[in-house]
């Protein structure tokens, strides 16, 4: 199994700056630029060759001159140069244009316009591990979950009891990383660079984890939820977790925070932490626990791996970028921000000569609030138009927006677009709030398409 998972991920190799698709936002490194998404149609060595000096330029620290599009970050202040960047997924069932992140552990991002299905395929939806891939489970139907802690009845319920003792539900909810977003930030911050793929939207089926917790009887002193899954640490000291984090009792009491076993109606595939998973919409990804095998319910906010210092946590104060942090001064990481992208079309399409306007698809989300307007523009931010939202399936679906825009000539342009939630909050048109490890980068999202 060992050597299927080695010979399942491509190795690493320099690209340089001609090998980029347009949508490559990762802070350029010195000796060449990481690959940052992949392209369906026209790369930046196309779109140079196409018009050459009338592609718009823009100087980077590194003195290699990119489009406009892709400068929206920088080398990380007095960080080693990476010799190679992410390089395409090559894992049984996933879609090839899937990219690595990191292998190990192994994570995989998916670029934006693989995400236009209303519902993510379990193809194109995103990898997230923190420590190894453990074997697929021979009887999933007998997989334990044991639920103990500050309860009365202290519970070991098998999958096949879960599904004959409690009713199940299926929502189509996003599941997103905590660090989505993180390559936007300058200078950079620490762990896997991604820019929006670290997010999809699936049909989950399970047990409302609330009712679960309530046979257990919650004792007065329950405060927080402690997470137990067997995936080994990467170190494979089996003393160690490879991360166990936890929510307040009120989230995990929400009717749509399950514990599931199925995805897209399907058994959950080993890769996405089958037999069982937790699955908490709109906080980070990480709280959703995959191989999951235990709850602890806690008198106190849990203090597991991830949980202190500044995992999952983000600052009170505004600091500095790049500064020292004071871990004294953070708060944990819940509801995730505002983000939308544009799904089609694909970052670089080339469209045909004398196209006069463009039909936009595109999706967007806001953690524990709804999505309250989309807007798109062509000219920086300049003008705005207003897109079309079609409601979501329930709570914590992402809402798909549709809009059409006009083109006012043949040439190069970059289609922006920004949402703003329920509070009135929208995209900002830069990573803002700077945390050492890069949470909350939710910058308006851009696209470059050449006419003729």
């Amino acid at each position: 199994m060992g050597a299927m998972r080695r010979n399942a991920m491509t190795r690493q190799t320099e690209r340089s700056p001609q090998d980029l698709p347009l949508d490559d936002q990762e802070p350029p490194q010195p000796g060449g630029i990481s690959r940052r998404g992949l392209l369906t149609s026209v790369s930046l060595a196309g779109l140079g060759a196409t018009v050459g000096a009338s592609v718009p330029l823009s100087s980077n620290p590194t003195g290699i001159m990119i489009p406009s599009a892709l400068a929206q970050g920088a080398p990380a202040s007095g960080g080693a140069a990476q010799p190679s960047g992410p390089q395409p997924l090559d894992y049984p069932g996933k879609e090839k244009g899937l990219v690595v992140l990191g292998e190990r552990p192994l994570v995989a991002e998916t670029p934006e316009h693989l995400l236009d299905d209303e519902t993510t395929p379990m193809s194109k939806f995103f990898i997230r591990n923190n420590g190894q891939i453990p074997e697929p489970a021979a009887n999933p139907d007998a997989w334990k979950l044991t639920i103990d802690g500050e309860v009365n009845n202290r519970l070991e319920l098998t999958l096949a009891e879960l599904k004959s003792r409690f009713q199940p539900k299926t929502y189509r909810m996003v599941l997103e990383c905590g660090g989505n977003g993180r390559s936007f930030f300058q200078p950079q911050a620490r762990g896997n660079q991604w820019a929006n793929g670290g997010a999809g939207c699936a049909e989950w089926t399970g047990i409302p984890l609330g009712e679960v917790l309530q046979a257990a009887g919650l004792k007065d002193t329950a405060k927080y939820t402690a997470h137990y899954g067997a995936d080994p640490h990467l170190s494979g000291d089996t003393t160690k977790e490879s991360l166990s984090r936890g929510m307040p009792i009120a989230k995990a009491l929400e009717p749509h925070s399950l514990i599931v076993y199925q995805m897209n109606g399907e058994p959950l595939p080993n890769i996405h932490g089958g037999p069982l998973r937790l699955v908490i919409p709109g906080w980070p990804g990480s709280l959703s626990h995959k191989w999951l095998t235990r709850i602890t319910i806690r008198d106190r906010e849990h203090d597991g791996q991830g949980m202190t210092g500044t995992s999952y946590r983000v600052p009170n104060t505004p600091m500095v970028p790049g500064g020292k942090a004071d871990e004294k001064d953070f708060r944990i990481l819940e509801s995730m921000p505002v983000r939308s992208i544009i799904t089609a079309p694909a970052n670089g399409t080339r469209l045909p000569a004398g196209t006069r306007e463009v039909a936009l698809r595109g999706t967007a989300w806001a953690g524990d609030l709804t999505v309250s307007r989309v807007d798109v523009s062509t000219d920086a931010g300049q003008t705005w138009t207003q897109a079309t939202l079609a409601p979501p399936r329930n709570r914590y679906d992402w809402s798909r927006w549709t809009a059409t825009i006009p083109l006012p000539s043949d040439g190069y342009f970059e289609i922006w677009t920004r949402a703003t939630d329920s509070n009135g909050k929208m995209q900002p048109p830069v990573a803002h709030n700077w945390n050492p490890q890069g949470y909350g980068g939710n910058t308006m999202h851009r696209v470059a398409v050449l006419v003729g």
